[in-house]
């Protein structure tokens, strides 16, 4: 059966993938590339928006 997933709304800055991996296009000395990870500033790295009624309020 499948599972209900929790009611948070997703971010819509990151669509819920609130942590990426950018390659630079350098490459280590064991052949694997170096990459950056990027975490999105809107929702913190949670991939859930607040609801505007909680940020109006200061929760």
């Amino acid at each position: 059966m499948p599972r209900h997933a929790p009611n948070h709304p997703v971010c819509r800055h990151c669509d819920g993938f609130p942590v990426v991996s950018i390659t630079t296009g350098d490459r280590h000395r064991d052949g694997t590339r170096v990459t950056v990870q990027a975490t999105c500033r809107t929702c913190n790295g949670t991939g859930h928006a607040t609801p505007a009624s909680l940020a109006r309020t200061g929760w």
